[in-house]
């Protein structure tokens, strides 16, 4: 079967270099792409995905969403921008938050994953990553001098993982913050940056591509790109009050395997499913 070619330039995924968490921040953010690793000689890209819509929930248009977690039956958001930060808890039912604790008002929340009985999250530009009881989400402590821009956050067996919107990830010692490897992001054996909002999902490092309606899935191993999830129908549908209100935020029920998607100042949030298509990534 001849595979229709999926139209995904590598500059509208950020290959071309790291930017911002929202575009009047664009020209801030410059870390450099590194060198990528080869990829395995059978690798061919990505298998592209398309997402079809089992469930829509009410989500807070007003919540400028950085991290997603789904934990003991409710979701947990992180939100952004300077005096409006929050950690929370929401219903999924409803979109009703059941819980708030505010971030600093100098602060710009970033990522969230969860971490033994602790939610950790990180700040922007701020150095500062601050831990969270999960049951009650009451401040559990806060580190200062985290040397890195603090955009995605997710838990995996080796620790948590980081991305700053550059094409690295890096593997974060859970208490102490230190880097103990990176990972090079590569799609085709070209680096993929603007990697943003996190979620580990059997075995493999989901992404949003910020400023793009694409999620990629990561391999951990070694980087490369192992899926491309486009999203064009479901962000088509969202209106955008602003040029940021982008998709961002994936969080993962691994009891009941739902898949959950949203955006910056969405109204709606998705139950997902993921259909295989025979596009190609060029």
């Amino acid at each position: 079967m001849k595979l229709r070619a999926i139209p995904v330039l590598f500059s509208a995924l950020g290959l071309l270099g790291s930017t911002g968490t929202s575009p009047s921040l664009a020209q801030q953010a410059t870390a450099a792409a590194p060198e990528s690793a080869p990829a395995p000689e059978t690798y061919s890209g990505p298998t592209v995905y398309r997402a079809d819509i089992v469930a829509t929930y009410p989500h807070d248009s007003a919540a400028f969403t950085q991290g997603l977690v789904w934990h003991n039956g409710a979701l947990f958001e992180s939100t952004g921008q300077e005096g409006q930060s929050t950690v929370r808890k929401v219903d999924l039912e409803t979109g009703k938050v059941l819980a708030s604790k505010a971030i600093p008002t100098d602060q710009f929340g970033e990522g969230l994953a969860l971490w033994g009985d602790e939610f950790v999250s990180l700040t922007w530009r701020n150095g500062a990553i601050h831990r969270w009881n999960a049951t009650t989400l009451q401040p559990a402590g806060s580190e200062e001098g985290f040397p890195f821009e603090g955009w995605g956050l997710t838990a995996s067996p080796e620790g948590l993982i980081h991305s700053d919107g550059s094409a690295t990830l890096r593997v974060l010692d859970p208490q102490t913050y230190e880097v103990r490897r990176t990972i090079p992001v590569t799609m085709n054996g070209r680096p993929l940056a603007r990697l943003n909002e996190l979620e580990m999902i059997d075995g493999l490092v989901y992404a949003n591509v910020w400023e793009s309606p694409y999620i990629v899935a990561i391999d951990p191993a070694d980087g490369v790109v192992r899926s491309l999830i486009d999203l064009r129908a479901i962000v088509a549908t969202m209106p955008m009050a602003t040029s940021n209100a982008v998709l961002n935020g994936i969080a993962w029920d691994a009891e009941n395997r739902r898949l959950f998607v949203t955006g910056k100042l969405w109204p709606n949030l998705f139950e997902i499913r993921l259909l295989e298509t025979d596009d190609a990534v060029r």
